[in-house]
């Protein structure tokens, strides 16, 4: 497998698992209601935990995005 395969494999996962973590947390949202307040202003718990690694994840699939296209993020 060649550096970008690799690449491509390692984003394809990564918004696989970002898309679970979507329906997951939809699930809660509605068996629980989550107000947008709640969501952005948490600052422990579910919420928290679910943004942070969120945020992890989006921002890796964005550096292997330019990486797979030979640009640098800014």
């Amino acid at each position: 497998m060649s550096d970008i395969e690799a690449l491509k494999a390692e984003k394809a996962k990564l918004i696989t698992e970002m898309l679970d973590m979507q329906k997951q947390f939809i699930d809660i949202e509605h068996d629980h209601g989550i107000s947008g307040k709640d969501y952005y202003y948490s600052q422990e718990g579910l919420l928290k935990d679910y943004r942070e690694v969120y945020m992890k994840k989006a921002m890796r699939v964005v550096e292997l995005s330019h990486q797979i296209v030979g640009s640098s993020a800014l």
